[in-house]
């Protein structure tokens, strides 16, 4: 390892976020929701260190902390979403993006004129408008919200009623809508989706390390005459996704290939360029991943970086120009971009 490199990942220890290690305020989001939902539904377990893992030109140069640890991610369990959302594009399950979910999935809450025209695109781009309550949670809980890494700010006060336009119209960061997004995938493939990531995800690109997709004590629900559950795609009220920085790493480089790793195709090139088509009214998101396309994302990564990120903060940096994966758990959101500069200063890039 070079000292630059040495002293980036110092500098990205130095960053750690001010959540708690044990759960205990200050931990988590929910505590800004209007009550009663400013509590947790599903499990949620103490936090590593400062870890992560870098990986240029598909060489390991660095890892730090715990990157073995099974740890919180938060939303990028969207991202994870997007990627079954993938594996039922690629099977055929979702053969058309712009078909309206009510199509395959009847009865789960897409009825109703304006309902009805909800796609599965808008879906993925957090474009759709969706009204109603999945999972016990009303989605006016997120309406309004507005996350640290989105450029502008919020028009009016989270969790506050307003009129709602047609899909499409309005990108809104929203958890339950992202948990809609969750369950009708759960309908379409009729299978628990920790079950179809890990066989189609974690174990192609060789991950090792323990993992978990946890729901809400509320989140068991009927599908084919089955009992299962539908998990959260984030960790807002709890449950979520546990995963390595190792794992996460993994994934990664299987994105930053084009959907290929070792030798193996496991999501299609097709799927992942439509992955990283902007939105048309939010430009700096694509399909549940953060892009940088015009800079307004982290002003020192280049443009053709993308990233998935959770609060806490765990990011997961992906440049397939520069051959470039960087997975960093655990750090203070506003210091990110400060993080990436270090990063692509001692690699000289």
């Amino acid at each position: 390892m070079t000292l630059s490199l040495q002293s980036a990942i110092e500098f990205i220890q130095s960053c750690e976020t001010p959540w708690s290690r044990d759960t205990s305020a200050p931990w988590g989001i929910h505590d800004v929701d209007p009550a009663p939902y400013n509590r947790l539904y599903g499990p949620v377990h103490g936090r590593g260190p400062v870890s992560g893992v870098i990986y240029h030109k598909h060489q390991l140069l660095a890892a730090w902390g715990e990157p073995r640890k099974s740890d919180l991610t938060f939303s990028v369990a969207k991202t994870y979403l997007a990627l079954l959302a993938g594996v039922a594009f690629d099977r055929g399950l979702l053969s058309d993006v712009h078909e309206p979910v009510i199509a395959k999935c009847p009865g789960i809450g897409f009825e109703g004129e304006r309902l009805s025209r909800i796609t599965w695109h808008h879906l993925l781009q957090q474009t759709s408008e969706w009204e109603g309550t999945c999972l016990g949670i009303p989605e006016q809980v997120d309406r309004y919200r507005w996350v640290s890494y989105q450029p502008g700010q919020a028009d009016g006060k989270k969790g506050d009623a307003r009129p709602l336009g047609q899909p499409g119209s309005r990108f809104e960061y929203n958890d339950v809508r992202i948990n809609q997004l969750s369950l009708a995938l759960l309908h379409l493939f009729k299978r628990p989706l920790p079950e179809v990531f890990e066989e189609s995800i974690l174990q192609p690109v060789g991950c090792q390390d323990p993992f978990q997709w946890q729901g809400y004590e509320q989140g068991w629900t009927q599908v084919a005459g089955q009992r299962m559950m539908s998990v959260p795609g984030g960790s807002h009220w709890g449950g979520g996704v546990s995963i390595s920085a190792m794992d996460q790493a993994k994934i990664g480089l299987m994105l930053m290939g084009n959907g290929q790793l070792n030798g193996k195709q496991v999501l299609s090139g097709q799927w992942l360029g439509m992955m990283q088509q902007a939105c048309d009214i939010a430009p700096y998101y694509g399909y549940l991943i953060w892009l940088n396309q015009d800079g307004q994302l982290f002003k020192d990564a280049p443009r053709t970086s993308w990233f998935a990120i959770g609060a806490g903060s765990s990011v997961t940096w992906v440049d397939p120009a520069l051959e470039l994966v960087c997975v960093m758990r655990w750090i203070d959101a506003p210091k990110t971009n400060d993080c990436i500069a270090k990063v692509m200063q001692s690699l000289s890039i």
